[in-house]
This record gives C-alpha cells, structure tokens and sequence, in this order.
C-alpha cells in the first residue's frame, strides 16, 4: 500500500484555477491551470493520482469559491483543507503577485504545515448561514432605500419635523405630499416602491428565520440565547449559524480569539505594549455582540419581555444569564469610571460576553453535562 502524500494547492478563480503540486518521490513541482468545472477537476485528480499514487492532500484559500469545490474534492478521495488567506505568511518585501507564484508559494507553505485551516460547514449549515445573510443583505438595501427617499425629499425643501422618520405618523406625510414636477414625483414613488419592496423581502425573511429558530436543530440553543439580555431570535440564530460548531471551541478564550475581540500586541524584550482588537475571524458576529453589550451599560433588571423569553427555560440558563448582567455590568462602570474610553469599555463587556454564550452553549450541547445537571 502506497502511504506517501502528493501535495497539491491551488490558487482559485471564478473560472479557472492555477493548480501547483509537488511529486512525493521527485520533488518536481509541476503547474498547469484547469477549468472550475466539475469535469476538468475530476480529470486533474486522475492526472495527478496516476502519475503519484497515493493520498492526495489538496488546499486553496477560501474565497469566491466557497466550500463546494473541497466537498467535490474530498467526493473524488481526496484530502481538501480550506485555508484562512488572513493567515497566510507573507514577505514585506515580496511585491510582485501572479496566479502561478500564488500557487508555488501556497504549495511551499502546505507542504511545510505552516497554514491554518478554515472550520468547514456542512452543507446544510451553509444553506442556514446564507439565508441570516441574505436578511442582513436586505436590510442594509433598505437603509439605502430610505436614505435615497429621504434626500430627494430634503433636496426639493419636504422636510419632515414631527418626529421620527419611518413611523406610521411619517408615512401618513409621506402619502399626503403634493410635487409641482411631475418627474420628481416619479422619482418619488419609484423610490417609495423600492422601500416597500424591500419591507416585504424583510418581512418574508423574517417568518423564514423565525420557522428556522424553532426547528428541531435550532429550538434550544436559540431558546437559551434569548435568556441573555440584548439578545433575541435573530441575533440567537444568526450567532448558531454563523459559528455553526461551537464543539470546535476549546475554551472561552478560543471564541474570544476566533471572534477578534482579544487585544492586540506587540513586545519585545522587555517591552510590552498592547493594541486595539485584533479583529481577525467572524466580523458579523463581532457586530452583533456589539449591539448586544451596549444593553449591559444599565444596571440589571428583567423587563417584561425577557421575562417573556424566559418562560419553560432552565433555572441553570436563567441564573447563568443573570451572573452574565451583573458581571457585564459591574466591568462597564468600573472601567468608565477608571476613565476608559467607552468603546475599550464596550469591548472589555463584548469579550467576557462571548465568555459567558460559551459557557451556556458548552454546558447545553454537551451530552455529559447535561445529562448530570
């Protein structure tokens, strides 16, 4: 039995991928390009396994490519890891970049064992991420939407001075304006269709999320989350299904880590100094962990809708949820009241925040441990 390993990486594109590979007995590396279609890449695997038998280890940079070209790969017998680009070592000096010195460099570094591989998701966790961001794609158009309408209005002298905007007292204005140019009041109600639409496609998307919270692979942890202050079905879901694998953390400080919200530094000898957030993994659940820890600048208290979320849930997971805010809380105001910025204030409550939904994840998905509680 032949157990030596070919090495094979892989720069992608949307078309074509530069593919370098190293021969286990020769040391050659050879390259040449192949088409992004299920065909040619199977027609590579064969080209490559019949000239060096064995395993074949392949990697590329996750990218515009996504996770369907490793499922094919490892689908063909082969070993796929998809790599972090954030991660990959670079030189300073090094200013010259081609698909070919691309794929070499990633075949040099693979073989070496100095890449950090990406948690892979499966396919259904991947169809669960895609739709949490469809729904922030939306609404972010809908902001446009309304900064598009808002402008016009403020342009042609309409302003609106009653209170807040996007009330059902301000779209009873919004239905009672009169335009002496009709094309500006064609580019009103364009503008208005545009808005409406993209109120409907957020209220689909959030029927679909919420049927997606109270599905049998969901209903729990979303149930749990919701314990926290600051934190409601669709922050809940979107932090399961952009994580997708909490089992993968080992400890708290490994979330923090993943989630970019642990320092920054840069010492040497016998100096030390500290920077901002790294701010390296999962950015959408860095942000939404943000929102949720300005909540904890107020003193704790259960409102009548967290107590409404808390209603069947575990005494464990409520009590952990209030440690959670008078912990969070108590951090905020020292640290304020010590003089600290509040945005450094804000991310000391988010890093022991992102502590705290480990411990409630890791206590609720583990079989032992919740079997014994």
């Amino acid at each position: 039995m032949n157990t030596t390993i070919t090495h094979v990486a892989m720069d992608t594109h949307k078309k074509q991928h530069q593919v370098a590979w190293l021969h286990p007995d020769t040391g050659e590396i050879q390259e040449f390009t192949v088409a992004n279609t299920a065909r040619e890449i199977e027609r590579m695997v064969k080209k490559i396994r019949k000239q060096a038998p064995g395993e074949i280890h392949v990697c590329y940079e996750a990218g515009v490519c996504g996770f369907v070209l490793q499922r094919l790969l490892e689908k063909l017998g082969c070993v796929c890891q998809v790599i972090a680009p954030s991660l990959v070592p670079t030189k300073p000096g090094d200013r010259v970049k081609t698909d070919r010195r691309d794929a070499k460099k990633l075949l040099g570094l693979f073989a070496a064992g100095q890449l950090t591989q990406v948690h892979p998701p499966e396919a259904l966790q991947e169809a669960d991420r895609e739709l949490t961001r469809c729904r922030e794609c939306v609404e972010m158009d809908r902001k446009r939407a309304r900064q598009r309408l808002n402008s016009l209005l403020v342009r042609h002298g309409y302003i609106y001075s009653e209170g807040s905007l996007w009330t059902g007292k301000h779209g009873v204005w919004l239905g009672g304006l009169v335009f002496d140019q009709p094309r500006v009041r064609t580019v009103f109600e364009e503008y208005r269709s545009e808005l409406e639409h993209c109120d409907q496609r957020l209220e689909s998307l959030d029927k679909q999320l919420a049927q997606l919270a109270m599905s049998e692979r969901y209903r729990e942890a979303v149930a749990a989350l919701r314990c926290f202050r600051g934190i409601d079905t669709l922050t809940a879901i979107t932090l399961l299904t952009e994580i997708y694998s909490f089992g993968r953390f080992s400890s708290p400080r490994a979330l923090m880590s993943y989630l970019g919200v642990t320092p920054s530094e840069h010492s040497s000898g016998e100096s030390r100094r500290t920077g901002g957030i790294t701010k390296t993994g999962n950015r959408r659940v860095r942000r939404l962990l943000t929102e949720s820890g300005w909540h904890y600048r107020h003193p704790p208290r259960v409102s009548k809708t967290l107590k409404a979320r808390r209603e069947n849930q575990p005494g464990w997971a409520i009590d952990l949820a209030d440690r959670a805010a008078l912990r969070l809380y108590r951090r905020y105001k020292h640290l304020t009241e010590r003089g600290k910025p509040l945005p450094q204030a804000l991310m000391a409550v988010v890093r022991e925040l992102a502590g705290f939904l480990w411990a409630m994840l890791h206590r609720l998905l583990s079989p032992a441990v919740s079997a014994s509680s």
